[in-house]
C-alpha cells in the first residue's frame, strides 16, 4: 500500500466493528503492528478482529503477561504487548508462538520493535481526536506491506463506512 488509509471512529464500538471488518482479510501468519498513546484503542482493536476470527471470551490487554494466545479461533490468534520489553531482543524471549506461521499475531506497541517485524504486515496507528476523552473519535491509519500493498482496494471497500481521506506520502 503506497498511501496510508486513513479511518475515522466515533467510539471504541466503531473501532471494534472496523477492525472486525479487516479481519477477514487475515491469513495465517499474519503479522498486525498496533501503535497509539495509551487508551488510543489498541486493545479495543485486537478485541474486534479476534472476536471476528472466533475467538470466544473477553480479550484483555497482555500488557503484564505480555503474550496471550486464544488457539481455538478459525485462525489461532496471539495478542502481545511489548511496551515492557527493555531490549529489542527480549523479543525472542517471548515464544515461538509470537510470529508463528499458523496464527494471526497483533503486536502492540510493535513500532518499537520495527527492525524485527515481518515484511509483510499490516501497520495501524490510532490516534484519539480528543485526547481528554477515552470514549472519543479516533483516526486509525492502515499501512500495509508485502501483501498487505495488494490488499488495498478490500480494505477500502471493507472499511468504506469508516474512510475519511487517503494519506499521500506515508
Amino acid at each position: 500500500m503506497d498511501e496510508a488509509i486513513r479511518l475515522r471512529t466515533t467510539d471504541p464500538g466503531q473501532t471494534q466493528q472496523a477492525a472486525a471488518a479487516l479481519a477477514g482479510l487475515f491469513e495465517p501468519g499474519d503479522v498486525v503492528v498496533l501503535s497509539g498513546e495509551l487508551g488510543a484503542g489498541k486493545t479495543c482493536f485486537v478485541q474486534g478482529a479476534a472476536g471476528a476470527l472466533g475467538v470466544e471470551g473477553r480479550v484483555t490487554s497482555p500488557t503484564f503477561t505480555l503474550v496471550r494466545t486464544y488457539p481455538t479461533a478459525r485462525i489461532p490468534v496471539v495478542h502481545c504487548d511489548v511496551y515492557r520489553l527493555n531490549r529489542l531482543h527480549d523479543v525472542f524471549d517471548l515464544g515461538d508462538e509470537v510470529f508463528a506461521p499458523d496464527v494471526v499475531t497483533f503486536v502492540e506497541w510493535g513500532d518499537a520493535i520495527g527492525p524485527l517485524l515481518p515484511p509483510d504486515r499490516l501497520e495501524v496507528d490510532i490516534v484519539l481526536e480528543d485526547p481528554t476523552r477515552d470514549e472519543g473519535s479516533r483516526l486509525v491509519h492502515l499501512r500495509g506491506h508485502g501483501r498487505w500493498r495488494g490488499l488495498r482496494e478490500h480494505i477500502v471497500e471493507r472499511c468504506s463506512d469508516w474512510i475519511v481521506e487517503e494519506e499521500a506520502g506515508c
